[in-house]
């Protein structure tokens, strides 16, 4: 089976192929599923055209949800996650697969879907507004869409030197200069996944037909959170598929002792159970075709 950036790292970067990380982001993870998935109000017969599937957190949770009559589609631009996905889905038919990205849905028909849902999916795309068109085109009168994403230019706006929260003074010049080499390019307007917020995700929707329009949004500022568990197994984990590890990152913006340094001080932290502090926000929108 083959690979690229988006499978390898929602197979085995986003946790560094640790057990311990996989099964925290699995129970955050299915929060995720279930909030999409209850605003979608499912009915057994749907057709649900899940976009941007991944490894099909989504669509595999809708198909729990569906009848013997009801059927996924699931849409990805990685043609190696959509095997994936083919390969876990087995004989089930009521499961399609189709290689397409968010703002080019044209091999799936007009008005032929009764749900669309998407998870963490704009913030890779260049033409939102075309996304929410596509969206609009493919549903039928009556239909729902159910999207969540993370907003994440309230952290570029908050706290742009941040790393997970930590504010320790030993090794604040080195987290800084860690920092610099996700933030470098990632300002306003310079990277889809911070050039929105929560505002124009519903502007979008209402922008392309939607109506019932709803946004559940939640913003943390410095919410004091879990602990770094395991340094080691932390370092080979990666923020999102088009970034380093945060090991890499290490390696690229320090020199040797100074990684030294801040890897005597990080696991210091994490033996003591010196929490982090989380600072994010995040958007689900529901919304109506009518």
């Amino acid at each position: 089976m083959g690979s690229d950036e988006w499978t390898r790292w929602l197979l085995t970067r986003r946790d560094g192929g640790n057990a311990a990380l996989r099964a925290e982001h699995a129970t955050a993870l299915e929060v995720f599923r279930d909030e999409v998935l209850d605003r979608a109000a499912l009915a057994p017969t749907d057709t649900v055209l899940d976009v941007g599937a991944g490894t099909g957190l989504i669509a595999f949770g809708a198909l729990d949800r569906l009848g013997p009559d009801g059927h996924v589609i699931f849409s990805d631009v990685s043609e190696a996650g959509l095997e994936e996905c083919r390969h876990r889905a087995g004989d089930d038919k009521r499961c399609s697969f189709v290689h397409a990205p968010a703002e080019d849905l044209a091999a799936v028909p007009d008005s032929s879907v009764d749900v669309v849902t998407t998870r963490s999916v704009l913030i890779y795309c260049e033409r939102k507004a075309q996304a929410f068109q596509e969206f609009f085109r493919v549903l039928r009168p009556g239909g729902r869409l159910s999207i969540f994403e993370p907003i994440n230019r309230f952290l570029l706006e908050h706290r742009p030197d941040s790393l997970f929260g930590l504010r320790d003074p030993e090794v604040a010049d080195l987290l800084a200069k860690v920092v610099a080499v996700y933030r470098d390019g990632a300002r306003r307007g310079e990277n889809p996944m911070t050039d929105f917020d929560e505002r124009d995700l519903l502007r979008w929707a209402a922008e392309a037909g939607f109506d019932g329009i709803e946004v559940d949004y939640r913003a943390q500022l410095d919410v004091p959170a879990e602990p770094i568990a395991d340094w080691e197994a932390l370092k080979n984990a990666s923020p999102n598929p088009l970034a380093p590890t945060y090991g890499e990152a290490m390696r690229a913006a320090l020199s040797e002792a100074e990684c030294e340094r801040l890897d005597t001080r990080m696991m210091q932290l994490a033996q003591s159970g010196t929490p982090t502090r989380r600072t994010l926000a995040t958007a689900y929108l529901r919304a109506l075709h009518p």
